[in-house]
Formats: structure tokens, C-alpha cells, sequence
């Protein structure tokens, strides 16, 4: 699966489809990567104050990971 993410609003959905997809809680991902359940919810829900090493760990415990491309188009708009 791969998913074009530009803010933190698109990679909160992005971990809360594949949480899903594995039938996982958030209690029991926050428990994989070794954060807490509130911690989960904030990143789905777009917190973009989110640290870079909390994401990592999340997408590790879903078995995905981080890749950067030179972007596509379109210009960057910040929220």
C-alpha cells in the first residue's frame, strides 16, 4: 500500500486505516509501540505537533515505514 501524505491530517488516516485494517485498538497499537492510547489518538486525528520518533515508532508497530519522494505537484499549503 502505498499513500501520498503531505500534512499530518493524511497520515493520521493513514495510520487509522491500517490500525483497522490489522484489528487493533488503539490501546493495543499504543501498547506495540510502546506509546500511550491518548498518543494514538492524537496522531489520528492530525496533531500536527506529533514528534518525528512517535511517528516512526507507530508506523513500525503497523509494519509500515517512511519513505520521501520529490514531490509530484502542486504547491505546499500549509494549515
Amino acid at each position: 500500500m502505498k499513500t501520498l501524505i503531505r500534512d499530518a491530517r493524511q497520515l493520521g488516516n493513514l495510520i487509522r486505516r491500517a490500525r483497522k485494517q490489522q484489528s487493533l485498538s488503539q490501546k493495543s497499537l499504543g501498547d506495540r509501540a510502546g506509546r500511550r492510547q491518548e498518543t494514538i489518538s492524537l496522531l489520528e486525528n492530525g496533531n500536527p505537533a506529533a514528534k518525528i520518533a512517535t511517528v516512526l515508532s507507530v508506523l513500525a508497530a503497523l509494519n509500515l515505514e517512511l519513505q520521501a519522494a520529490p514531490r509530484t505537484k502542486g504547491e505546499y499549503l500549509p494549515d
